[in-house]
């Protein structure tokens, strides 16, 4: 049975261009298309798609606040297309954080052109969406931190400077709400991290900075050079590798251009397999909800050189996938939910 796409987007042109793109696969159909949510709202509560596909900005109501509403009603796989606008983008990172699995970053000109050429990409996130289990608003399994009420003091001098073991993390599709839990459940001298997660460029700058306002720790989005620290979380911008290097006894992030690898840019596995040269055994990797099998190489190496391996378990994962992939490979030493990933971060940290 073909996948059943509801549109939602503002633009005429957007509308007729996705009938367009979608009726050339026999494994999506365009179920239906609004303008705004006023429209979609009862239509597709009459006849349910498999995946909505929705912009963000929009007269009426706009797509997030519809987001919330279905979230907490009956959640929708749902892929959110949107321009590159700052408030498009924040209200974008919004949406991911109430439950998207996915973002389409469209340029406000050469629209037509854009969502021709990017066909493929946009049929393997609908049919990626298709298979994700969004939860419904305030399921989550973790309790989240309260946020700081005042700046953070700087951690002391050694202390914040001794990362003997660095922990390295990838993510996919529903790692935006993953990452989130795990992050603002871990207190503020928790060991240095560097994350992997697969976004589009300039959201992740977006994302980093919304975390850090949820966190003890700070988050931040990488930049060539950073050194791993204690209570700092690093997270790889879109559209450049990350990889972990070690120079006088401390842990720095390289952030470099390069080719995708397994169709990511940022990838896991670029991450996990630098962590394996250079960190090996005193590393703890981490490998959350995602499709495909970005990661599971990397940790594989990582397993082989004695790192401390985790992945999440298939029943708390938007997509299980790259978890599914790593532990194919008998690369992961323990799989658990994802409320108990902070707590082996913490334990990892205690034994010294």
């Amino acid at each position: 049975m073909a996948i059943q796409v509801y549109v939602v987007d503002d633009s005429a042109v957007v509308r007729q261009t996705l009938l367009h793109l979608l009726q050339g696969d026999p494994e999506i159909q365009l179920l239906g298309s609004a303008p705004n949510p006023l429209i979609a709202g009862p239509a597709i509560r009459k006849n349910r798609p498999d995946v909505l596909l929705l912009d963000i900005e929009m007269p009426g109501m706009d797509g997030l606040t519809f987001l919330r509403q279905i979230m907490e009603e009956s959640p929708i796989p749902t892929v959110i297309c949107s321009t590159l606008t700052s408030d498009g983008s924040r209200m974008a990172m919004e949406a991911l954080a109430a439950g998207a699995v996915a973002v389409v970053a469209k340029p406000r000109l050469g629209l037509k052109q854009f969502l021709e050429e990017s066909r493929r990409e946009l049929l393997q996130t609908l049919r990626t969406a298709a298979r994700s289990r969004p939860l419904r608003s305030g399921a989550a399994p973790v309790a989240r931190a309260a946020p700081l009420a005042a700046p953070r003091a700087p951690l002391a001098g050694l202390h914040a400077l001794s990362v003997n073991k660095p922990i390295v993390l990838g993510a996919s599709t529903g790692g935006t709400q993953a990452i989130e839990s795990v992050l603002t459940t871990l207190p503020a001298d928790s060991p240095g991290m560097a994350i992997v997660l697969h976004m589009p460029e300039k959201f992740t700058a977006m994302y980093a900075q919304r975390l850090d306002g949820l966190c003890a720790m700070e988050v931040r989005e990488a930049r060539d050079g950073d050194r791993l620290e204690r209570g700092v979380a690093l997270i790889a911008p879109g559209g450049r590798h990350m990889q972990l290097r070690k120079s006088g006894g401390q842990y720095y992030v390289n952030v470099v251009d390069g080719p995708p690898v397994n169709r990511h840019k940022p990838s896991v596995d670029v991450l996990f397999r630098s962590a394996a040269e250079c960190a090996g055994r005193d590393t703890l990797a981490i490998i959350l909800t995602g499709m495909g099998d970005d990661g599971a190489r990397g940790m594989k190496a990582l397993h082989d050189k004695g790192a401390r391996t985790v992945a999440q378990d298939e029943a708390s994962c938007v997509v299980y996938g790259m978890p599914k992939e790593a532990v194919a490979l008998g690369a992961v030493d323990e799989v658990m939910p994802l409320g108990q990933v902070a707590q082996a971060v913490m334990a990892f940290d205690a034994r010294g």
